[in-house]
């Protein structure tokens, strides 16, 4: 049997933007109870308020699952990406896809571009781990000797990068965008690697500065 928490996400999935009154009603519980459930789901991140208008008076809050609620429930994303991948991948020639890839990191990094000039190296280094964050990995960094490591603990492209290798290539290109340096990866999941390493060379200040 389903707990309270997973059939109020059930119900917002196929009703979104409910009140707690429809919520109460569809999962059999009295309002009160509801709220706790809500609050709880929204501390977690898994559900979202909005104030709808709703007549005369004052608006009402009604509520939605969020990216990482949504995330919680099976879908076929992945069957689709590869899907696209494939038919994308026999339209266009090969270096016309690695630009798509390259280019869709270069306009990730370009927001903090001019943010990250006026850092140091791990000040650029914690910003990258942020943007990667962001976009579902999670990454460390630390130096070893004179050079700076970045691990991938996990990928979100894992899955689509092993019938579709090309997808690595947006962590790389961001990661070289934002340092303004090429970087190099010297373990990859794809070759059997616990995770992904790229490796920044030596550094000097006077090297990030343009």
């Amino acid at each position: 049997m389903k707990s309270t928490r997973e059939r109020i996400l059930q119900t917002l999935l196929a009703n979104p933007r409910a009140t707690i009154s429809d919520l109460a009603e569809a999962v059999g519980i009295n309002v009160i109870s509801v709220r706790h459930h809500i609050s709880s789901l929204q501390a977690e991140g898994l559900v979202a308020a909005e104030e709808e208008r709703h007549g005369v008076g004052r608006p009402r809050l009604v509520y939605m699952l969020t990216e990482q609620g949504l995330e919680r429930f099976p879908t076929r994303y992945l069957r689709l990406t590869n899907r696209l991948l494939d038919q994308m991948k026999e339209t266009l020639p090969a270096p016309v896809v690695n630009k798509i890839f390259t280019e869709m990191a270069v306009d990730l990094a370009s927001s903090v571009k001019r943010e990250a000039r006026a850092m140091n190296i791990e000040e650029r280094l914690d910003l990258i781990q942020r943007l990667l964050a962001e976009e579902g990995f999670s990454v460390q960094w630390e130096k070893q000797g004179s050079q700076y490591h970045i691990n991938e603990i996990s990928c979100p492209y894992f899955h689509v990068g092993q019938s579709h290798p090309e997808v690595c290539t947006v962590d790389q290109t961001l990661i070289s965008t934002v340092l303004e340096i090429p970087v190099e990866k010297i373990h990859c999941v794809l070759r059997g690697d616990t995770h992904c390493t790229y490796v920044i060379p030596d550094l000097t200040e006077s090297n990030l500065e343009n």
